[in-house]
């Protein structure tokens, strides 16, 4: 079962379509990647599916009703751009923002507390949010975004301004979330972390999803028959003439396997020839190198 489902999503803005017949569907307890480029489209669709603008064509389905106003409170949006009052005491903000999402003032106190302990940041809560680092500030805008237990979690750039430390700690608490149910959308221009944390992917461009599935599947689609060898010892001379060599180190080689072609061929060419060979990898392109490939229009296959 899917916990959002958009078809043929329409936005416009005067004379600009920001959002050009978007459909794709996030399975439930999945961290799924919503991916562009700036301008894409990415902030326009997040806001629709928030429910703070309303899309002109298409529908949007959340747990399987068409989106309303009684949604936002099974949402937390985290913004890249962050919206906490400076001038608020830390405590009094986060229970200020629950509210805001339903829960009672003695709620709001226990799930407060219980975050804050788990961060180790309980004396922050008569702090004023002006008085804390850019960092520290991520913290408590995570704390409020995941205090309602939402049952979609939509997290844009939660790792700007975070060390690394920092960073995983958020990250280990998304994980945690995520294994208990929530299912999340992680918006970021990392593609290194969008390959180690989410399960599947949407990638826009112009307005319009130009590719998704899962990263596996994704991958696969636009692997290129690249195979690297490491070894010991000296290569065969006529290596070359055998195989389409890309790379030659030292120690390793990457070769290029033609449609029709077996890559185990290489393998017993090389033990034939007395080579020891240590490693035997298939190369897959990464994220990134996809979606610069796919941005630019440029064929991967």
């Amino acid at each position: 079962m899917n916990i959002l489902e958009l078809n043929n999503v329409l936005k416009t803005y005067e004379n600009h379509t920001a959002v050009d017949g978007v459909s794709f569907n996030v399975p439930k307890g999945r961290i799924f990647g919503l991916l562009g480029p700036n301008g894409a489209g990415k902030t326009s669709l997040i806001r629709i599916i928030t429910t703070i603008t309303r899309a002109d064509g298409g529908t949007v389905m959340l747990n399987g009703e068409p989106l309303g106003s009684e949604h936002p409170s099974q949402i937390g949006y985290m913004p890249e751009e962050r919206g906490l009052y400076k001038k608020m005491k830390v405590g009094d903000h986060l229970i200020y923002l629950a509210r805001l999402k339903g829960m009672s003032a003695k709620e709001a106190r226990q799930e407060i507390d219980y975050w804050l302990d788990k961060f180790d940041i309980q004396d922050w809560w008569d702090k004023k949010v002006e008085e804390l680092s850019k960092g520290m500030q991520q913290k408590i805008q995570f704390i409020s975004t995941v205090i309602h237990k939402p049952d979609l979690l939509i997290l844009d750039e939660p790792f700007s301004g975070l060390d690394p430390i920092n960073t995983n700690l958020i990250k280990d608490e998304i994980y945690q979330l995520n294994q208990r149910g929530i299912s999340i959308i992680f918006s970021t221009h990392r593609m290194e972390q969008v390959e180690e944390i989410c399960e599947e992917i949407v990638l826009i461009n112009k307005g319009k999803n130009i590719l998704s599935g899962s990263v596996k599947d994704v991958k696969n689609r636009f692997k290129e028959n690249l195979f690297e060898v490491k070894f010991e010892g000296e290569l065969p001379g006529g290596i070359e003439s055998q195989f389409n060599v890309i790379k030659a180190n030292d120690h390793s080689i990457t070769i290029k396997i033609s449609e029709g072609e077996d890559s185990n061929e290489v393998l017993q060419y090389l033990v034939k020839n007395n080579i020891h060979v240590i490693s035997f990898k298939e190369i897959l392109p990464t994220l990134n190198e996809i979606f610069i490939k796919q941005v630019n229009g440029v064929s991967t296959e």
